[in-house]
C-alpha cells in the first residue's frame, strides 16, 4: 500500500522521518482549511455567529473516531494546552502530592510543577527504567502511591523514549488511594486504535490530532467523563462560560478555529484512502524495519529499548557521549539534517542520546535506507 506523493505537500528534496514531532497535513485537508479561512474572511460576522455550532459538529466527529461520547469530549489547541487546562482547573490540596515519571514531556512536567507550587503541593518524579515491562512500570507506581497522592500525570506514549505505558492499570492503582489521573496521550490518537479505551477509567485524557491523525496543527481532544469534567474551564474565559462542559470550550472568542473544523477531513481521508487498520499495520511494520536498519548501521544494541515500544515510533540508541542533554540533542538534530538531508528526532533521556524514528504513510523503506547510509559518517565527523 504505497502512499501517493500527490496526497502530501512535502518537499521531495528532504526525507521526512520526524512525523512524531509536528505531523504532516494532507493536501486535501489543507484545501479544506484554506476554504474555511476564505469563508471566514468573506463575512466574519456570519462566521463567528455560526462557529459554535460548527465546532460542535467537528467535536462530535472527533469523538466518534476516538470511540467516546461527544458530551465527554472538548477540543483544545494541543496536548500541552489540555494538560494546562486540567492543571488550571483542579484544586490540588495543600501538602498533597503529584506523581510524574522521568519520561514525562518537558512542557507537561514544567506545568505540573508550577501548578503544584501554586497550590502548596509537592511533585515527586518516579524513575522508570527504560527496559521496564508493563508489570514493572505498574509496580513502581504501586510502591509510590499513598493517601497523600492527589494526582498522577502519566504519558500513554512517552515522547522522548517512545514507551507505551500501562495507563489503565496505573489508573486502577491510583483510584484505589483516591488519586485522580491525567493521561497525556499526545502521540496516541491514530497510532492506537482505541487510545481512550486503553486508558479506561482515567479522569482526564488529552491527545493530539495533528500528529498521527494528520489534522491541522492546533487540534487536540480533551476527554473527561467523571464528576471532575464540570470543573474544567478553557484557558481563556469567553462567552461560553455559562455553558456546561464540553460546550463551554466550543466558544473561543475570535480565535481561528479552522483547524478544528478541518480535522474531521483528515480522519475521513485516511479511512477512505488507506483504511485506518491497514494504515496502522503498515506504519508499525515500517517502524520496526527502520529500527533494525538504523541499529545495524550504527552497531546499536536494542536490548534495553525492546520493552513496551510504541507501534510507529521507535528508539535507536546513539553512540555514548552524543546528545546527553536537550541542548546537545537539538544541535545534533540540526547537524544530521544538514549532513544527510533527513529530518529526524534526536532525544535525550537520563543522560543518553537516542535517534527516535517515526513512520507514517508517506514514508518508505528507502527513506530509512538513505539515513542508514549517511548517518554513520555524520556522527563520526
Amino acid at each position: 500500500m504505497a502512499a501517493a506523493p500527490s496526497h502530501w505537500t512535502l518537499d521531495p528534496s528532504v526525507v521526512h522521518l520526524n512525523h512524531g514531532s509536528f505531523g504532516v497535513v494532507p493536501r486535501t485537508v489543507q484545501d479544506v482549511q484554506r476554504a474555511l479561512r476564505e469563508e471566514m474572511e468573506t463575512n466574519p460576522d456570519a462566521w463567528f455567529r455560526d462557529l459554535p455550532d460548527r465546532v460542535g459538529l467537528a467535536r462530535a466527529a472527533v469523538a466518534r473516531f476516538l470511540r467516546v461520547p461527544a458530551e465527554h469530549t472538548a477540543l483544545v489547541a494541543n496536548a500541552s494546552a489540555g494538560v494546562s487546562t486540567v492543571l488550571g482547573s483542579l484544586a490540588l490540596p495543600p501538602g498533597g502530592e503529584v506523581l510524574l515519571t522521568d519520561h514525562a514531556y518537558g512542557a507537561a512536567a514544567m506545568g505540573t510543577v508550577r501548578a503544584a507550587e501554586r497550590a502548596g503541593a509537592r511533585v515527586r518524579t518516579l524513575h522508570i527504567p527504560l527496559e521496564s515491562t508493563a508489570e514493572g512500570i505498574a509496580a513502581v507506581f504501586e510502591g509510590a502511591l499513598s493517601e497523600a497522592t492527589a494526582l498522577v500525570v502519566v504519558d500513554q506514549i512517552t515522547s522522548a523514549t517512545a514507551r507505551l505505558f500501562p495507563v489503565a492499570e496505573i489508573t486502577r492503582l491510583a483510584h484505589a488511594v483516591g488519586a485522580k489521573v491525567l493521561v497525556d496521550a499526545a502521540h496516541a490518537p491514530g497510532m492506537l486504535a482505541d487510545p481512550v479505551g486503553l486508558a479506561q477509567g482515567a479522569d482526564f485524557w488529552v491527545g493530539n490530532l495533528h500528529k498521527w491523525c494528520c489534522a491541522p496543527r492546533g487540534t487536540a481532544a480533551l476527554v473527561a467523563s467523571g464528576p471532575g469534567a464540570q470543573d474544567l474551564w478553557p484557558l481563556t474565559d469567553s462567552w461560553g462560560a455559562p455553558d456546561p462542559f464540553p460546550q463551554r470550550f466550543d466558544i473561543q472568542g475570535t480565535l481561528d478555529l479552522t483547524a478544528w473544523l478541518a480535522a474531521p477531513r483528515s480522519l475521513e481521508f485516511i479511512e477512505e484512502t488507506y483504511g485506518w487498520d491497514l494504515a496502522r499495520a503498515r506504519i508499525t511494520k515500517l517502524a520496526e524495519v527502520a529500527q533494525g536498519m538504523l541499529a545495524d548501521a550504527l552497531g546499536a544494541d536494542l536490548t534495553a529499548v525492546r520493552f513496551g515500544e510504541a507501534p510507529a515510533m521507535r528508539l535507536v540508541p546513539l553512540p555514548a557521549g552524543l546528545a546527553t542533554d536537550h541542548e546537545a540533542a537539538q544541535a545534533l538534530q540540526r547537524r544530521i539534517a544538514a549532513g544527510t538531508g533527513c529530518e529526524t528526532a534526536i532525544t535525550s533521556w537520563d543522560g543518553r542520546g537516542f535517534l527516535r524514528l517515526s513512520a507514517h504513510l508517506y514514508n518508505a523503506v528507502s527513506d530509512y535506507g538513505r539515513l542508514a547510509e549517511c548517518l554513520p559518517g555524520v556522527l563520526r565527523a
